[in-house]
């Protein structure tokens, strides 16, 4: 386990590479650390985020895919933090400049009507949330080269860099949806079933992870569920994601 010290060390490293977008070395390459001392890196890097005037906006989660699972040689969903700062408007201009490396995937968004006691064991997280909509999240992995480990990805907040949410609509079932994701003239089809199949099996996950790491779960705050495809790079022009039956989200780089 590292110190407190180094954990703020750390955290100001991946800071200072997002802020700069200058990529660096995974921190495991010069220090050996577990999953708890990664999720406080990334409490600490949230920190020096909200003392900039950042807001927390919701929690995404990683390693929704069972093959992506499979790669990194993990059973547990990733958690990581959204704020005002990430969250773009459906149909936005995005500034291409303010990331180093940006890929983008299609997701579905939950939203929570209530806070949420992850220690409530009674509680059916279902009952949390009011709201389901088609996502885009851009992830930006400050790492040289994508090169990492699982505890590097967690350290770093699980690469979330920006978001857009289409049209809120009714909490309905959205398991095996077709969704289609056009960016910068590559197509990518998939199914909500890629989410651990089904989208709301994010959520339970999502309820264990945060009882274990301690992340607050608030009343208005957006969840996103994970990716239905594979990322594609993000470009210039128009990217549009397409959740059958729930509607489109898109955004434009710049």
């Amino acid at each position: 386990m590292i110190d407190v010290g180094t954990t703020g060390e750390l955290a100001a490293r991946l800071d200072a590479a997002c802020t700069s977008r200058t990529d660096t070395p995974s921190l495991a390459d010069s220090h050996t650390f577990d999953i708890a001392d990664a999720y406080a890196i990334q409490a600490a890097l949230l920190a020096r985020r909200e003392a900039r005037g950042e807001r927390v906006t919701g929690v995404k989660l990683g390693f929704t895919s069972k093959a992506k699972m499979a790669q990194m040689g993990v059973s547990d969903v990733i958690v990581g933090r959204l704020t005002d700062a990430m969250r773009l408007a459906d149909g936005a201009d995005v500034d291409l400049g303010r990331f180093i490396h940006p890929k983008v995937e299609p997701e579905v968004a939950y939203r929570l009507s209530r806070d949420v006691d992850a220690d409530d064991t009674a509680l059916d997280i279902e009952t949390c949330v009011d709201a389901v909509a088609p996502a885009l999240e851009i992830i930006d992995s400050r790492y040289r080269d994508f090169r990492f480990t699982y505890e590097d990805v967690v350290a770093d907040n699980t690469s979330a860099a920006a978001y857009a949410v289409g049209a809120w609509r009714p909490v309905q079932d959205v398991t095996n949806r077709a969704v289609r994701l056009l960016a910068g003239g590559r197509e990518a089809v998939g199914s909500t079933s890629a989410i651990l199949g089904a989208p709301v099996r994010a959520l339970h996950a999502l309820r264990e992870m945060c009882r274990r790491h301690r992340i607050p779960l608030r009343a208005g705050q957006v969840v996103l569920a994970g990716a239905a495809t594979a990322a594609v790079p993000l470009g210039a022009g128009v990217t549009t994601c397409d959740v059958a039956g729930l509607g489109t989200v898109s955004v434009r780089g710049v």
